[in-house]
């Protein structure tokens, strides 16, 4: 692996001692596990998705948004979850993305199950400007773009183009995306927000951000797994003390009446 002195220091800032464990296991390849729940056949994904994606919590009625849905797996579990008489939007702004997408969705969704899940691509960021989208979804999950080390310590390309300046890019982005989602979730609704960053910035930051923003109008509801570790307002999985799988940021919120 080539370094990035950078890189090296920023991270090293944020994990101290635990950085040469974390980034070790970053090095190694992911650890993909079959998800058969309701589907014409295995998908493999990361557990750790599978548990940011089973985290929303999902009425028997209604319409459920995936608001950054590519490449489709935690759409999947939201399909294969979902009661008989909820939709899901999967939306992609990216149409090459989209494309990809829509694919997973036809091989993996019986016909049926299909039917009840539409694919779109408007940018969730601004779609929370929009009053007549205010309130529109029973549940939102938000898996926010977001500084993937585990891609940059693997990719000469990428690791070589990194500055500190990604993460606070990106900080801003998935602020964006959260606030809008929030605009377009329900009163009562699940929020569920997760990222497969290992920075504060990009994690809990956002979290805090929604909870001081809209103080009166929403509330913690932590995510109810066991693996990882908590942190200030969500839960943590990481590869170095669980078996490969993630990383993976998961908060959880919901909406108050108002």
């Amino acid at each position: 692996m080539k370094e990035n002195q950078a890189f090296e220091e920023y991270y090293l800032k944020l994990w101290g001692s635990r950085w040469a464990a974390l980034q070790e296991s970053l090095l190694l390849p992911a650890v993909p596990v079959p998800y058969a729940q309701g589907l014409t056949k295995p998908y493999m994904m990361d557990h750790a998705s599978v548990l940011a994606a089973s985290s929303l919590r999902l009425n028997a009625v209604g319409t459920i948004l995936d608001a950054c849905a590519a490449p489709g797996g935690k759409s999947l579990v939201l399909a294969s979850r979902m009661g008989d008489a909820a939709t899901l939007l999967a939306n992609e702004l990216s149409a090459e993305r989209r494309r990809r997408l829509s694919n997973v969705l036809d091989e993996y969704l019986d016909a049926e199950l299909r039917r009840r899940v539409t694919v779109s691509g408007f940018d969730s960021g601004v779609q929370g400007g929009r009053p007549s989208e205010h309130k529109r979804f029973d549940a939102v999950l938000l898996d926010a773009p977001c500084s993937s080390e585990r891609h940059v310590i693997n990719s000469a390309k990428a690791l070589s183009q990194w500055t500190p300046a990604r993460p606070r890019s990106l900080s801003r982005r998935q602020w964006a995306l959260l606030s809008s989602a929030f605009l377009l979730l329900k009163d009562g609704g699940s929020l569920v927000y997760s990222t497969c960053a290992i920075t504060e910035e990009e994690n809990d930051g956002a979290a805090r951000r929604l909870l001081e923003k809209y103080s009166n109008r929403v509330e913690l509801d932590e995510p109810d797994f066991s693996e990882g570790e908590k942190t200030m307002y969500g839960r943590i999985i990481l590869p170095d003390t669980c078996g490969g799988m993630g990383p993976m940021y998961v908060a959880r919120f919901r909406k108050l009446d108002h």
